[in-house]
């Protein structure tokens, strides 16, 4: 999977949400081994240091841990995973939210649009 970064956000919170995803779509499956600090940062190509700040704080939320000798390792906890998308979900949908209020839909319009486009996409099925 191909690593994708904004020139208008930092890198490392760019990092921080795309292992998050790999996580919660299972490309990292719980309890899996990430590679390296330095693979995962070559692959990404960025410098070792970002990707490490970004590993950091994917383990002060609890999604990986490390194990002294073996590396880093993606949460066994599925409520853990499941609690981080529901997260992630809910961000996503107070930002669509914002965008089509600023556009100056009413609620029920909104409701109205994903009604249709849900049907339009179960057709195209």
């Amino acid at each position: 999977m191909a690593w994708y970064f904004e020139n208008d956000r930092s890198i490392y919170i760019q990092l921080v949400e795309q292992i998050q995803n790999r996580i919660a779509t299972g490309d990292y499956p719980p309890g899996s081994r990430l590679a390296s600090v330095r693979e995962l940062a070559q692959e990404a190509e960025v410098n070792p240091n970002t990707m490490q700040r970004a590993l950091a704080e994917l383990e002060r939320m609890g999604l990986v841990h490390s194990l002294r000798t073996s590396g880093r390792f993606v949460t066994k906890d599925e409520g853990r995973i499941q609690s981080m998308k529901r997260e992630t979900a809910k961000k996503a949908i107070r930002s669509f939210l914002e965008q089509m209020a600023h556009l100056g839909f009413e609620q029920h319009e909104i409701l109205d649009l994903i009604r249709e486009e849900q049907e339009v996409s179960e057709d195209e099925q």
